[in-house]
């Protein structure tokens, strides 16, 4: 997922101020909160990308050629995508 600075500094900021005004957590220090949701947001997007890039090339790998937008490469992306992102989540 490609987010620019902006929008992932926006994204930061509506988060941590819900999570600030509706009570599920308190904090002395706003500003590190801030900066912790933007890592956390910017590794999530860093490793979508990873992901994808290591899907794709496993899907050119298959002796058939799959094309690109068709079901069967929909289906195959999708399965081996969540595969990927379950091994890194451990």
């Amino acid at each position: 997922m490609r987010l620019n600075e902006d929008k992932i500094s926006h994204i930061s900021h509506l988060l941590t101020d819900g999570v600030l005004k509706e009570g599920f957590g308190q904090t002395s220090e706003p500003s590190r909160m801030l900066k912790i949701a933007k890592q956390i947001i910017t590794d999530y997007c860093r490793m979508d990308e990873e992901v994808d890039a290591v899907v794709r090339k496993k899907l050119k790998s298959y002796a058939r050629n799959l094309a690109e937008g068709s079901r069967e490469w929909d289906v195959l992306y999708r399965k081996h995508f969540d595969e990927e992102i379950k091994k890194r989540w451990r």
